[in-house]
Formats: structure tokens, C-alpha cells, sequence
């Protein structure tokens, strides 16, 4: 088992190496969510010259004044289309998203699943040899699946719920560090 493991984790760290080595390989932030004290952080995996898979992923554990709260993580993997060349200037993409929630600021809470996907536009600035910031606008539609509750915890009261989202699903201001 261990020999494995050593295999899996070299193996691992080659493919970084050379996806590093060619700058094909980016680390991500959205400034967005950390303004909303939202930790996240994304990575990007050069796939041809014009099409990239960005992995973006947020987790908030927090818990406010109160007892308000919105925990939650959330994945948003994204294929994109460069029409320059990867990692500068205009790009388009298509991106799925799903997440996990619970939690609410008034007297409902809310426990669920959303999942669904969009499009989204977007455009990449170089700032540095490695150092990029990009902007980035997606619109599409959201599953959501959730049970309601009042906010003091009733079992009797609990409501099963879903609803259809059209609108925006995603908005990101996001420095990246190229490999």
C-alpha cells in the first residue's frame, strides 16, 4: 500500500513539474468572496493553445452574531475557450456548479443542494510574467433542493422545498499566479 501511495504521489508531482515548467498550470483567488469572508481558491490546467479547465472551488464556515449563518462549500468547474491564447485577454466558457448550504439571516433556515450551470465571459490581463488578473461574468440556472425551517429547530415544521434560479452564477475579480 505504501509503495502505491509513493507511485500515486510521484506521479503526481511530474505532472505538476511539467505542467509548471511549460506554464500551463495557474492558481486562482476570487477578491469577490473574500470580501464576503468566503475562503476559495481555484486552479487552471492549460488543456490545448485555446482551451483551459478551471477548478474553482469556496468553502464559509462561519457563524455570525447572533446565531446567523451561512455555511456552505460550493465547486465550479469551467471549460473556456480563449480567443487569443490561454491565459490573456477575451475568453468564454461553459461551467457547472453544485454546492452545499445551511443556514439563514432572518427567521428561516435553509438546508440544502443547488446544482446546475451557465455560461460565461470573461477577459484576462497580464500583469507580470506570472501575476494575472482576470474579470469574469457567468449567467445560467440553478437546481435547488432544501428543507425550510424557522429558525428555532422544529422536526415537526420542517418543509421539503425546491426551486428553478435563471440569473447570475458567477462573478469573479481574480488574481492568478501562473506556473
Amino acid at each position: 500500500m505504501a509503495k502505491k501511495g509513493r507511485l500515486t504521489l510521484c506521479s503526481l508531482l511530474f505532472l505538476i513539474s511539467t505542467l509548471a515548467h511549460s506554464q500551463d498550470f495557474a492558481l486562482k483567488t476570487n477578491v469577490l468572496y473574500w470580501a464576503a469572508a468566503t475562503p476559495n481558491l481555484g486552479m487552471e490546467v492549460a488543456l490545448s493553445p485555446k482551451f483551459t479547465l478551471d477548478l474553482s472551488g469556496a468553502y464559509n464556515p462561519w457563524t455570525y452574531k447572533d446565531d446567523k449563518k451561512m455555511r456552505f462549500w460550493l465547486a465550479q468547474p469551467e471549460v473556456r475557450y480563449w480567443f487569443c491564447e490561454k491565459f490573456e485577454g477575451h475568453f468564454i466558457g461553459l461551467h457547472a456548479h453544485g454546492a452545499q448550504f445551511f443556514g439563514g439571516f432572518s427567521e428561516k433556515r435553509y438546508d440544502g443542494y443547488l446544482a446546475g450551470g451557465g455560461i460565461t465571459y470573461g477577459y484576462d490581463w497580464i500583469l507580470s510574467p506570472h501575476w494575472n488578473f482576470e474579470a469574469a461574468i457567468g449567467a445560467g440556472y440553478a437546481r435547488l433542493w432544501y428543507k425550510e425551517s424557522p429558525r428555532i429547530p422544529c422536526v415537526k415544521c420542517l418543509e421539503n422545498k425546491t426551486a428553478n434560479y435563471f440569473g447570475l452564477t458567477k462573478l469573479s475579480l481574480a488574481f492568478i499566479y501562473i506556473f
